[in-house]
């Protein structure tokens, strides 16, 4: 359901508070003027800095900035002679109801309300309503605009630079511009104008090219505080190994994105578990980049707050982000981690309602979330992930193979500024038995810091000294990865 009809539903339902929480305040104040106009409502809007004021009206009603006399005047309204129903819009009011004058005129007017077609809508970026009006009141939590609403936003965009010079143009196919429609998903209308605006300044276009910019953008703004994080992705040329994995993605890439709907239901994800340092990590974000879906990452422990019902809270509001922002994939690193405790009683049970929570999500959701967790201790991963409707697939990610090493030494030489053909990548190879990926690239950099120190140039020997030097986890762990690869052999399949 989209967001102005579950707010035109609760206006229907009779509910005499809704609680709107919006990161977009301009966003959730014009959801409810036309939610007011479809529905035939008077429509009034206050703030402590502009009182009380009907729409259509300049003049705010007299002295009502103060929210006692706003409420008084609210009160002279409901049920007016002319018969009209009205919605009053209120903005950040929820923080005056901590005086005992005016939470107590705020009740009486909600009395008032009951069966009754008017409302009262607060509009807040943050849900803080008092315990004794949570029962009256209905939660919608929005503010992220729909893809028709960021479609018509660039047109407007575009069509107001075009009025200033002719030469600005968007160069993009269909698919393309749902893709980038699809990136900016999760941002205010005002971020997007500004991000588009930005990148077609730039070089009076706006392209393909311009997702990365939009992309780091969206890193900017989610890094602050949020719950999700937005994370860059890879390409799948820069990833080693993973061809099983590799073949299972792109037979599934063309779903997210396509504009017709279809018998077939969305992928719904896949366990990557196995060695640590093997590229668990970096297969997630070539898998996003594959899908061609921005990827964001949840940090289960960041849910979990000392307040009462708070973490639950955190939980659904995570959720209902990610049904606004889809299609996305979601990354959860080290799943096992999150949820270890979840049979524990020693935190009142809140781990263990969080794991059935998630565990239902994971099961019923109809959003295009493709969720992508990794896991190192399988004995610690909850028997539950394993059933079949959780997850598509699990796979096993292994230590690399000769071949995979050789490729491993040639991208990260590459990424080092090196010229990998000066190098025996074979002999590199050969040597690096047991090293995983990032083990490899680490004995690279370790070789680079001691040559630079004695000022030399670094060479295959000087790599080959360093593997020989260092001892892999895979000999220091042996007996863990051995027991690893038997619970995997007939459970996940090999990437």
């Amino acid at each position: 359901m989209e967001l102005f009809q579950q707010l035109e539903l609760f206006i229907k339902s009779r509910y005499p508070l809704i609680y709107f929480e919006s990161v977009d305040e301009n966003f959730a104040v014009d959801q409810c003027r036309e939610a007011a106009q479809r529905l035939g409502f008077n429509r009034y809007q206050w703030s402590v800095t502009q009182g009380l004021k009907r729409e259509g009206v300049g003049q705010a009603f007299y002295k009502t900035e103060d929210p006692a006399m706003a409420i008084k005047n609210m009160m002279d309204f409901l049920g007016s002679a002319e018969g009209v129903p009205s919605l009053f819009v209120l903005i950040d009011f929820q923080q005056y109801l901590k005086d005992p004058l005016v939470m107590r005129q705020f009740k009486d007017a909600l009395n008032r309300l009951r069966n009754k077609k008017d409302t009262i809508v607060l509009v807040s970026s943050t849900y803080e309503l008092p315990q004794e009006l949570k029962m009256d009141a209905a939660h919608l939590l929005g503010g992220y605009p729909s893809e028709k609403e960021i479609a018509r936003v660039i047109a407007d965009v575009i069509a107001e630079l075009k009025r200033i010079d002719q030469v600005y143009d968007v160069v993009l196919t269909d698919q393309q511009q749902l893709q980038v429609v699809q990136t900016l998903k999760g941002l205010s209308l005002q971020q997007i104008r500004n991000i588009i605006n930005r990148c077609v300044m730039q070089d009076y276009k706006l392209d393909f090219n311009d997702i990365d910019s939009i992309k780091e953008y969206k890193k900017k703004v989610f890094d602050k505080d949020q719950l999700l994080e937005f994370c860059s992705t890879e390409k799948i040329c820069d990833v080693a190994g993973f061809e099983q994995l590799k073949i299972w993605v792109k037979e599934r890439k063309d779903v997210f994105f396509t504009r017709q709907e279809s018998l077939i239901p969305a992928p719904k994800g896949i366990l990557l578990m196995g060695i640590q340092g093997c590229g668990k990590s970096l297969a997630v974000k070539m898998i996003a980049d594959e899908l061609g879906l921005p990827l964001y990452r949840l940090d289960i422990s960041s849910l979990y707050s000392m307040y009462i019902g708070e973490t639950e809270k955190n939980l659904k509001k995570v959720f209902n982000v990610i049904d606004q922002m889809s299609p996305l994939c979601l990354w959860i690193d080290e799943i096992e981690k999150g949820f270890s405790a979840s049979q524990s009683d020693a935190d009142g049970g809140v781990s263990q309602r969080v794991f059935g929570t998630f565990l239902t999500w994971m099961q019923e959701r109809k959003s295009k979330c493709f969720l992508a967790a990794t896991a190192n201790n399988v004995t610690k991963l909850p028997p539950e992930f394993m059933r079949k409707g959780r997850f598509d697939e699990i796979f096993f990610v292994d230590l690399p193979d000769e071949k995979i090493r050789e490729k491993l030494f040639d991208i990260h030489l590459s990424k080092q500024g090196l010229n990998s053909a000066q190098f025996s990548l074979s002999a590199l190879a050969k040597s690096s038995q047991h090293y995983s990926g990032a083990e490899v690239e680490q004995a690279i950099i370790a070789s680079i810091y001691r040559v630079q120190a004695k000022s030399q140039q670094l060479a295959t020997e000087h790599i080959l000294e360093q593997l020989r030097v260092s001892e892999p986890l895979a000999v220091l762990r042996k007996e863990e990865i051995l027991e690893l690869r038997n619970w995997c052999q007939n459970r996940a399949r090999a990437v």
